[in-house]
């Protein structure tokens, strides 16, 4: 059950550690504050990774990227979880929107795309949820109308992250309507474009909610103009990079690690009053510490059929539920031991400010990047599958 990535992977844990030791503030919560020095820090320090060649450690070096291997990324992906994410919003550029525009964009899109992304130096967000087409996202309503040689693109998205400050959007819209042509299904005829958001016939609209600014926005489209240039993959058979992105997306947040650093941290920041602890609190702490475990292990079953090429989206949903559901026990567990803590202890101010952090992302958990309820069905239609 115990998996050694070699000598590499060690030396590689200690340099990421050190850097954001030395480039990252103690109290850093993250680059989605109310203070824009939050996110100077994370793109800062992004550059730094990418001068190193770590930010897209395991890209093809062709594309700005460090030729490593998939656990390597795995380590800095863990990393930088466990760390509060110093990266910002750049993960998502990183895990999946430069691996699928490898996979699916054309040579232009590649050289357009793909170095920006390699050197810390653009932001994206992913235009797909819609007011009534979350976890059934294939009844988006979004619709790109042919014009001319393009398209106008009109309609809504919602709890869209990063929306504000992003310079592009991976959206999706409908451009063939079911009953028309070869589409008889709502997963046929939708297309993914690639837009810039600096575009007049973009408005972002902020959602206040208790996770902070520039997380969740609504984005409207008003007859944004698109051509077959900004087209991703095949015009109508965008279903098929979607699979695709959810499968990278799912995997790519190693939200475990940050798990894994606040419950092991917890008995250093109470000191020897963890030993007056109840015998039920820490026995919820050890079990927490197990599923930490048990993440981890899925993460990397799935990480390995990833690059085997094999991964089903029954796979990453497994994964997904489990690190999902750990987010919000572990939660609870640490806001328990977190009452506990008293404000003099050494690093009771890290501690407690780290702990309301992770309570509060854990409430939107289950329902962010496919809600639970549709894990479950994923997975126990592969389950089913496999029985047939």
């Amino acid at each position: 059950m115990d998996f050694d990535m070699g000598k590499r992977a060690g030396d590689l844990r200690r340099e990421l550690r050190e850097l954001v030791a030395e480039q990252v503030p103690e109290h850093f919560l993250g680059a989605f504050t109310h203070d824009p020095a939050d996110l100077e820090t994370a793109q800062r320090f992004c550059r730094t990774l990418a001068e190193r060649h770590l930010l897209c450690l395991a890209w093809p070096q062709e594309f700005g990227g460090g030729d490593a291997s998939v656990w390597e990324q795995t380590v800095v992906r863990e990393e930088m979880w466990a760390a509060h994410e110093p990266r910002g919003a750049q993960y998502m550029g990183v895990n999946w929107v430069g691996p699928i525009i490898m996979r699916h964009g054309s040579a232009e899109q590649r050289r357009r795309h793909l170095p920006p992304i390699a050197a810390g130096e653009v932001i994206w967000c992913q235009g797909f949820s819609e007011p009534e087409a979350g976890s059934d996202l294939a009844s988006l309503r979004t619709f790109a109308r042919p014009d001319g040689d393009g398209w106008l693109v009109s309609g809504q998205k919602i709890w869209t992250s990063y929306a504000t400050m992003a310079q592009w959007c991976f959206l999706l819209a409908r451009t063939s309507r079911i009953g028309e042509g070869a589409t008889t299904k709502k997963q046929q005829g939708l297309t993914i474009f690639l837009v810039p958001m600096d575009d007049p016939a973009i408005t972002v609209r902020p959602v206040g909610t208790m996770l902070g600014p520039h997380h969740l926005n609504e984005v409207f489209f008003d007859d944004l103009r698109v051509t077959g240039a900004d087209v991703l993959g095949t015009v109508d058979a965008g279903w098929s990079i979607v699979q695709d992105v959810m499968s990278f997306e799912r995997v790519g947040i190693a939200r475990y690690a940050r798990c894994e650093r606040l419950l092991t941290a917890a008995p250093a920041v109470l000191g020897e009053r963890w030993d007056e602890l109840s015998d039920e609190l820490r026995g919820r702490w050890i079990r927490m510490l197990m599923h930490c475990r048990r993440a981890r292990l899925l993460a990397y079953r799935v990480v390995a059929l990833q690059d085997s090429g094999r991964v089903t989206p029954g796979d990453a949903a497994a994964y997904r539920i489990a690190v999902t559901k750990l987010d919000q026990d572990s939660a609870e567990v640490l806001m328990d031991i977190a009452a506990e803590v008293r404000r003099t202890d050494a690093r009771a101010g890290w501690f407690l400010g780290e702990v309301e952090d992770h309570w509060r992302y854990s409430q939107a958990s289950t329902v962010s990047s496919g809600s639970i309820e549709m894990q479950r069905i994923l997975l126990s239609r592969a389950m089913l599958a496999g029985r047939t």
